[in-house]
This record gives structure tokens, C-alpha cells and sequence, in this order.
């Protein structure tokens, strides 16, 4: 079937199949999602009473379809995932929603590319970032599948009478309580995901004080990449490489990488990196950028890092045109010395006489 009629049946036989299941009648509907770095159809499914859906990727399952899983089984799973999303949603006070005052404290920042989200961007409150944006969400609490969170759009703040710059001030400062910075070694990430033994197997248990890379998230590691926008990441994120300056890698959303500046990589080997993985590991909606950024720990300057480089460069050649500069006059006063002493008295003669007369 195509995916018009398939999205059409789809939103008929979950219902049924919900209510088969739970005994429970269901409102589902169709609809667009704009989601960041993605844009989707969906099937919102919500009890009759409810507040609170659940959405169905749409474009997903039709994939699924199309790579040869039945419909039935395609039907059973959405019942199934949308009635777990429903029992285990979080607890929200839908009066507290219109209370601006109550709701920033559940303020949380996320980090994700200007390029790749230009439009959606265009309708929520956002700080930019070099080529990166920062947005904001309101954080409902933690279910088994993950975080509740709204997206802050710019009608949310007409309604509360805020401004951006508030929105963004109310978010630092909580931001960071709801999701606390985490920065963790390479080899310590590995050996919590492997184990001990088997990173010491492949001999990639490094002592903490050669470690080369750095991860940068937020407990659970989800939109981890948010906390580049909090007030003291670079200044820990510093500490962490022994208060050097230090390239920062968007691995996701969800996570940064973070390499030392000690000359042991450049920044074009780091952007390939980059690239590679997004182009082979990472998927799309959980992609950043593909660009490498870096921090000037001394002057305390975060950019590209194609426009460190170009600061650097243009370091090096004011300082050659100094060097230069100072060995012309140089070289003119060792030219001057050689001047023979007869002609410098004789100058020096004939301006005493002019100034007499």
C-alpha cells in the first residue's frame, strides 16, 4: 500500500488494537512533527480525557513496511509503545503550564546546528553559538523511555510576557541543576561500557593523567551537547586538560568530545574525524555539526576552529612584519652609522648658521 493509505489504516488499527489491549478508548490524529534536525508524520495517540500524547513516527513504521515487516506486527508494536508511553508519562500539572514563574525552574538548554533547523528556529527563542544554536525546553520529569520536555516557541513567551534574554538568564541558572555537567575520561566512559577487563585486554586502559580525550554530557547523557552553553563549562572543561586550551568535537547532540590543544592533533585531522562519523555512526537526527571548535583558555575566546587558526596565522605574520619592520630600522641606523664624521659636522655647521640668521 502507499503511505497515504498505510498512514490512514495505521491511525484506524492502532485505536482498535489499543483498546483491545488496555480497554480504553483513544483519541489518534494525524499530524506534521517538527522536531529539531528532523520533520516528520505522526500519529498523536491520547486518551479521551488525556492532555498528554504520544507520538507515532509515521514516516518510521512506513519504512519498516517497505523493508518487509508485516503490518500486523507493525500495528501490534505501535499499540504497544504508545500504551507503555501513556501508563509511564510523567506527572504534569497543566495549570502550572501558564505559570511562568513556576515553569523556569524546569528549564533545561539544548544545543543543536542553525543550519540544519533554520526554519523551526525561526519560531522559538534561540542564542546562537558560532553556527550552532541554543534553545530551550521545559523539563516534565523522567519516565522509563526518557524525558518529558516542551519545546519553549516564541508564542510561549508572548503569553508569559517574558523576553529572550530572560528565558535565556532563567535557563543558565537552572540548567545546570536539572542536568549536571559530567566530563569523564575516554578510558573511564570505555571501561563502564566494556568493563575493566576487556578494555585491559585490548590495552586501552589509560592512567587518567595521559588521557587524551575527554567526554563533556549531562547525567544520562541525553542532550548532553546543552551544556556548552552553561556559564562554567569552558573553565572546567579547562581544569580537566590540565587549564590548557583545548578542541571541542560535537560527537552528537548528546555529547562533546574534548581534545587537548598539546599538539598532537591539528585541526584538519580532528574535522575529517568528524565527518567520518557523522557521515558513518551518528544518526542524522542526532547530528550536530560537522565543523571542530576550539577554546583559547588564555584569552578565553570559544570559535571555530577554521577562525583560530586564522587568528593564529595572523599572529605569526604581524609578528614577522614587526621583526620586519624593526630589522629595517635597524639595518637604516647601521647604514646611518657609516656616514663619515667630516659630513655630520659640516651639517651640523651650517644649521647653527641658519638658525642665527
Amino acid at each position: 500500500m502507499d503511505f497515504e493509505t498505510f498512514k490512514e489504516n495505521l491511525a484506524n488499527d492502532v485505536k482498535e488494537q489499543f483498546y483491545e489491549r488496555y480497554g480504553t478508548e483513544v483519541v489518534v490524529e494525524n499530524h506534521k512533527v517538527d522536531k529539531m534536525n528532523e520533520t516528520y508524520d505522526a500519529l498523536t495517540v491520547k486518551r479521551l480525557d488525556g492532555i498528554i500524547g504520544v507520538n507515532l513516527n509515521v514516516d518510521a513504521l512506513y519504512k519498516d513496511y517497505e523493508e518487509g515487516r508485516s503490518y500486523e506486527a507493525i500495528v501490534s508494536g505501535a499499540a504497544e509503545v504508545a500504551g507503555t508511553a501513556l501508563e509511564n508519562r510523567p506527572d504534569f500539572d497543566i495549570d502550572a503550564f501558564s505559570d511562568y514563574d513556576r515553569m523556569k525552574s524546569t528549564l533545561a538548554m539544548e544545543v543543536v546546528s542553525a543550519e540544519r533547523n533554520a526554519e523551526l528556529l525561526e519560531t522559538v527563542p534561540h542564542k546562537d553559538i558560532e553556527d550552532m544554536a541554543v534553545v530551550y525546553r521545559f523539563v516534565l520529569g523522567e519516565t522509563s523511555q526518557g524525558s518529558g520536555t516542551i519545546l519553549v516557541t516564541n508564542k510561549m513567551l508572548d503569553n508569559y510576557g517574558i523576553t529572550p534574554e530572560q528565558l535565556h538568564e532563567d535557563a543558565v541558572k537552572n540548567a545546570p541543576e536539572i542536568r549536571p555537567l559530567v566530563i569523564q575520561g575516554m578510558a573511564e566512559v570505555l571501561a563502564k561500557q566494556m568493563g575493566v577487563e576487556d578494555l585491559e585486554m585490548l590495552g586501552l586502559n589509560i592512567p587518567p593523567e595521559q588521557e587524551q580525550m575527554f567526554v563533556a554530557s549531562v547525567e544520562g547523557n541525553v542532550h548532553g551537547a546543552g551544556v556548552l552553553a552553561y556559564t562554567d563549562f569552558m573553565e572546567k572543561a579547562s581544569e580537566r586538560v590540565n587549564n590548557q586550551s583545548f578542541f571541542i568535537l560535537p560527537s552528537s547532540i548528546h555529547e562533546l568530545l574534548i581534545i587537548p590543544d598539546n599538539g598532537n592533533f591539528d585541526l584538519k585531522s580532528l574535522e575529517n574525524m568528524v565527518k567520518e562519523v557523522n557521515a558513518t555512526t551518528v544518526d542524522p537526527a542526532d547530528q550536530l555539526t560537522d565543523n571542530v571548535y576550539h577554546y583559547d583558555a588564555q584569552n578565553k575566546v570559544f570559535e571555530l576552529g577554521e577562525k583560530f587558526v586564522e587568528r593564529q596565522q595572523a599572529k605569526v605574520e604581524k609578528t614577522a612584519e614587526k621583526k620586519s619592520l624593526l630589522g629595517e630600522l635597524k639595518a637604516a641606523k647601521e647604514e646611518a652609522s657609516k656616514a663619515p664624521k667630516k659630513n655630520a659636522i659640516d651639517i651640523g655647521s651650517k644649521s647653527k648658521g641658519e638658525t642665527a640668521l
